[in-house]
């Protein structure tokens, strides 16, 4: 038996990239929970075709994403690394989770609300509704302990709980009751164009996000024309400086310095001696994992082996789940 707590994360393969808020907020984290955790790291394409989607641009992204989590550091022989359609499971035990899950809690759901707001509700699916319990069933599937999650997590994780709860409490134990995994240290990244908005895959300019896909010009470019704030001094200030205090979070995070001593390093120089020396940082920290993205995509049937193994190791797991979940409900097993 694993001594080890696990955890589970993955982020949806929505864009043609990962970019730099990925990275520092979530990617270097997993890395580094690879020596503490049980770490599952998967992506979750059955979620990215809960709105609009091209087929072709969604196995691309998917596969896409794979290569970024492992250039990044996520190892498939320490972790496992999988592709959320590969194992049916998800579906399965996500209709369980529905058919206990009032329509006035998946109501309430902030993520469905405010997506259903921009895109009109008659043209929001049912499975943008749903989409809460198929995240709740990614983590029940593995009998996850942690869950790193950020603030807009936050209500579909209480909602997992709450499911796990009522399903132990009327059919047997089954589930562990998944927590919150919070680094204090973890950075938020912001847009380099809006500096109050997170970095995004759909911000309002391609200018504001770093892609894992970047060449190095194109780096140093959008660090170098990021928007700064009035007045000149280099200080930490989230409200009235978000510009220059999201250069310097970004600076922190690549090289492990207290923003303190980046701030005192800067007392009297100028914004623009911040970024050419912020661009070069970021062109060393994103250049070998933009090689090695190109390295594993040159050699795809290796890339789809390591794919169809983290299947093959989650499969295992998640099997064994849903037949204790089909064996709680009252489902017939099926005949060897």
């Amino acid at each position: 038996m694993n001594a080890k707590p696990r955890a589970l994360s993955g982020v949806k393969p929505t864009a043609s990239s990962l970019h730099l808020g990925n990275y520092i907020g979530a990617i270097k984290n997993w890395v580094k929970m690879q020596e503490d955790y049980d770490s599952f790291y998967f992506i979750p394409d059955l979620h990215a075709i809960t709105v609009d989607f091209d087929p072709a641009t969604l196995a691309e992204r998917t596969r896409n994403t794979v290569a970024q989590y492992i250039a990044a550091g996520v190892d498939p022989n320490e972790s496992t690394l999988y592709v959320q359609s590969q194992v049916p499971e998800h579906a399965q035990l996500a209709w369980v989770l529905n058919c206990i899950t009032s329509f006035g809690e998946a109501s309430r759901m902030t993520q469905f609300k405010d997506k259903s707001q921009k895109g009109g509700a008659d043209s929001s699916t049912v499975g943008l509704f749903a989409y809460p319990m198929l995240m709740a069933a990614d983590i029940l599937l593995y009998n996850a302990n942690f869950v790193p999650v950020g603030e807009d997590q936050r209500q579909h994780l209480e909602l997992t709980r709450n499911l796990a709860g009522r399903f132990n409490n009327r059919f047997g134990e089954v589930f562990t009751m998944p927590e919150p995994l919070i680094f204090k240290e973890t950075a938020k990244i912001y847009d380099l164009q809006e500096p109050t908005s997170k970095m995004s895959k759909t911000g309002l300019s391609p200018n504001g996000a770093i892609d894992f896909s970047d060449e190095p010009k194109v780096v140093a470019k959008k660090i170098k024309s990021a928007v700064t704030d009035d007045g000149s001094e280099i200080a930490f200030d989230r409200d009235n400086k978000p510009g220059v205090s999201n250069l310097l979070t970004i600076y922190s995070a690549l090289t492990d310095r207290p923003i303190e001593a980046i701030v005192e390093e800067y007392r009297g120089k100028m914004y623009g001696h911040l970024k050419v020396d912020l661009a070069d940082i970021v062109v060393e920290a994103m250049t070998p994992i933009r090689e090695r993205v190109a390295e594993l995509k040159a050699e795809p049937e290796k890339l789809d082996e390591i794919i169809a193994h983290g299947a093959e190791k989650a499969r295992a797991i998640a099997q064994d789940t849903l037949s204790k979940v089909y064996d709680k409900v009252g489902f017939l097993a099926a005949a060897k």
